[in-house]
């Protein structure tokens, strides 16, 4: 053991390549990859220095600002979605930091791209790619204090213990607290190396600690955006148009502009026609009316006195540029139906496919099969509902904006708001706040742009707030899917042929690397998506949130065809997949993804059920994690009810055990919700469902009775967690509901065929 750190395992260089780590190489998607501004402390810094100045905080990364008074700040450079990275990501800063947890206060950084890598809060990544860079953060931010102590006490920098926010020497009995001897570190030199702690020497990774903001959040503190406020600032409302399809060509805006307390109303472009839109800038209402005024009460007012004439859109092809690629992108005229959506699904399904994948020869296997079963699923739209509706705060500041809100995906929109607004990207200052909900709505920040362009035409700082109707009727809605998958079982009831055919508006959901490709002699994946002027996006765990549902659900169609109980049949093929692979394109780890089945079945007694237990089981893989859930249901007043819940991840290294289960029980009761209830459907264009009066979401009295939740624990990295519990929670539904009622589930939502009348 080295004495002055602990249990250090494995040293990290703090440079890339030729240049220090101060100047690190750029990352994808704009910003510099793992970057620590490093501070300079006032002149004079030292002891003395910090004795002038007690409350003054010294930088030593852009991630921890030590105070001469021992508080330690952490900096959380990624949005805060509830996930709780304002607690986490402290958590491994402190752990390599050797820091008293007392000491921390955790602080939500600004957008940065010089500072700070990758922030953005999307695809359950946030801890897995700053784990490194956390670590160094708090390893670098030790280094550096036990350099500075080793200089001032003319002692080996080897013989320094770091523990608890404070420095030992013992042989020559001196101590100090870091912020004693926070201004002397931050004049030390950037290491070239540090050390990092053994994984098995973790002290705070692993345990449970209490939200940096619960108390905040329960008590109302302004958080979120739609507490945002700035003196002088207005309220603005938008209107959009009705139908998907169709844009503004008019509006009574004089009228509305003689009402009480209105500012100002006008018909406004928040993405210019010209500009060439990136992936996160979808958006099917770019022609807007804008209403300011000085009150909510007297904006909303004047919105609904709005009299506005709309007309239908012709189709249009444009370029978009998608993560660095020239994509064209039609988007079709027309007003169109849920109905006609359906039709355009199957019409596909018949129609020539693009092969995605293909293993052994899948149509003589079929041809000489004992048994074939073919099954379609289908996934209407579903609305983000997000707690807290879009809003954003914006004000021009002479060549520059500030923006103020909750966003997932800062990095995505700087450009595009500084285009719009003909403005050097420089010169736009991204403020972060909390995000009231959204699991991908957020990433989609055309509401950002609009707030600003609105500031920029009345000359003064503005709140947007979006109604629920707005939030509801706007998108960005998680597509509508069609799967059909077939599959051939032998004499000996072995699965010998799978086949997986998968359309939907505007992409489809097939992911033809995942498991049971790998697992069976003769694969064929196929896919085809279709266009539609209906906006679709990111929807927690984009695709796999129903191609698990049907893939899952038909494998246990499966093993009862095959007379095998479902765990012991998704089991056989996972160790083939392990022990004999087909193909070397398979993007999960079988070993793993049998670890969670194993451990679900263990930790819900599944073998020892009684009969009349009704039980569905369901696992998947999705954001580099393994997911199984056991769901049991019973009949309810009216509707089937969970009963209760029994869930099982890997994803690696748990952070904060008391975060982690919360946002498992999240994923499963948001899964119930929206596969017995969730569903948006059209008519001529127009969203059928506009408020909760009619877009049904789960209740409190209908969700689980008990949620059960474990990790398997090992030592790899973490990896996703926000979104992989989610995906199966839908199929092992559908497969409980099936031992309830006797019939299979393939048209989501689930509860609308089960209502009793």
């Amino acid at each position: 053991m080295n004495s002055a750190t602990g249990n250090l395992a494995n040293k990290i260089k703090t440079s890339l390549g030729r240049r220090r780590f101060l100047q690190a190489s750029a990352a994808a998607g704009g910003g510099l990859m793992i970057n620590f501004s490093w501070g300079v402390a006032p002149t004079g810094a030292g002891d003395a220095a910090a004795g002038m100045v007690p409350d003054q905080p010294f930088e030593l990364n852009a991630y921890l600002l030590i105070a001469s008074s021992g508080e330690i700040t952490a900096m959380v450079p990624n949005p805060e979605f509830g996930q709780n990275l304002i607690t986490s990501m402290p958590m491994i800063l402190a752990e390599e930091l050797d820091a008293d947890w007392q000491s921390i206060t955790a602080k939500q950084a600004n957008y940065d791209a010089r500072a700070y890598e990758r922030q953005f809060t999307g695809g359950s990544q946030s801890i897995r790619r700053a784990w490194q860079s956390l670590r160094m953060a708090g390893a670098s931010a030790r280094h550096m204090l036990i350099q500075a102590a080793a200089q001032q006490w003319q002692v080996p920098a080897g013989e320094i213990i770091a523990k608890n926010s404070t420095l030992t020497h013992t042989k020559s009995d001196k101590q100090s607290s870091y912020g004693a001897m926070a201004a002397a570190a931050s004049q030390m030199p950037t290491p070239d190396e540090v050390s990092l702690k053994d994984k098995s020497s973790f002290e705070l990774i692993g345990k449970s600690r209490h939200n940096q903001e619960g108390q905040k959040i329960v008590t109302g503190q302004p958080l979120f955006g739609i507490d945002y406020q700035a003196e002088g600032m207005k309220i603005a409302m938008i209107e959009h148009p009705p139908a998907f399809g169709q844009t503004v060509e008019s509006a009574n805006l004089d009228e509305i502009k003689k009402m009480p307390g209105i500012v100002d109303a006008f018909i406004f472009e928040s993405i210019s026609p010209e500009q060439q839109k990136n992936y996160f800038d979808t958006n099917a209402f770019p022609r807007l009316i804008a209403i300011v005024g000085e009150k909510t009460w007297q904006v909303m007012k004047a919105k609904k006195a709005l009299k506005p004439q709309w007309k239908n859109l012709p189709s249009r092809t444009e370029t978009m540029n998608v993560f660095g690629r020239e994509v064209s992108v039609t988007t079709p005229g027309g007003l169109e139906n849920t109905t006609d959506h359906r039709k355009k699904m199957d019409r596909a399904l018949a129609s020539k496919l693009d092969t995605l994948r293909e293993d052994g020869d899948v149509k003589s296997a079929f041809d000489s099969a004992e048994t074939v079963i073919e099954r379609t699923y289908h996934a209407p739209y579903l609305a983000h509902n997000t707690l807290e509706p879009m809003n954003f705060f914006a004000q021009i500041n002479g060549d520059g904006v500030h923006v103020a809100g909750p966003l997932q995906a800062p990095v995505f929109i700087q450009d595009t708001l500084a285009s719009r607004l003909s403005i050097a990207k420089e010169k736009v200052h991204i403020e972060f706040t909390r995000m009231g909900g959204g699991f991908g709505r957020r990433a989609y920040s055309h509401y950002l742009v609009e707030a600003a362009v609105i500031a920029k035409q009345v000359k003064a700082p503005v709140k947007l707030i979006y109604s629920r109707e707005d939030d509801m009727t706007m998108g960005i809605y998680r597509p509508s899917y069609t799967v059909r998958i077939k599959a051939a079982l032998d004499k000996d009831k072995k699965l010998v042929a799978y086949q997986v055919k998968g359309v939907g508006l505007s992409e489809h959901c097939v992911h033809e690397n995942r498991f049971p490709a790998g697992a069976v002699d003769n694969y064929l994946a196929e896919a085809k998506a279709i266009d539609s002027n209906i906006t679709t996006g990111a929807f927690r765990a984009p695709r796999s949130n129903f191609m698990a549902s049907a893939e899952q659900s038909f494998l246990d169609e499966l093993a009862e065809a095959a007379g095998v109980d479902p765990i012991d049949f998704r089991l056989a093929l996972l160790d083939r997949a392990k022990n004999n692979p087909v193909g070397d394109n398979n993007d999960y780890d079988p070993a793993r993804y049998a670890g969670v089945l194993k451990l679900v079945r263990e930790k819900s007694g599944w073998d020892a059920m009684p009969g009349t237990t009704h039980k569905g089981v369901a696992a998947y893989f999705c954001h580099n994690s393994y997911a199984a859930q056991v769901i049991t249901v019973k009949q309810g007043e009216g509707e089937p009810k969970v009963d209760k819940v029994y869930s099982a991840l890997d994803c690696g290294i748990v952070v904060n055990k008391d975060s982690a289960i919360n946002m498992v029980e999240g994923a499963v009761i948001d899964g119930i919700g929206n596969a017995l209830f969730g569903e948006m459907t059209f008519t001529d264009g127009v969203p059928d469902k506009k408020n909760f009066d009619r877009y049904r979401i789960i209740r409190i009295n209908e969700i689980p009775d008990n949620i059960d939740v474990h990790f398997v624990e090992n030592s790899i990295d973490p990896t996703g967690l926000g979104e992989p519990p989610f995906p199966p929670v839908f199929p092992a539904l559908a497969n409980a509901l099936y031992q309830l009622l006797g019939e299979r589930q393939y048209l989501q939502p689930y509860a609308k065929r089960h209502q009793a009348s």
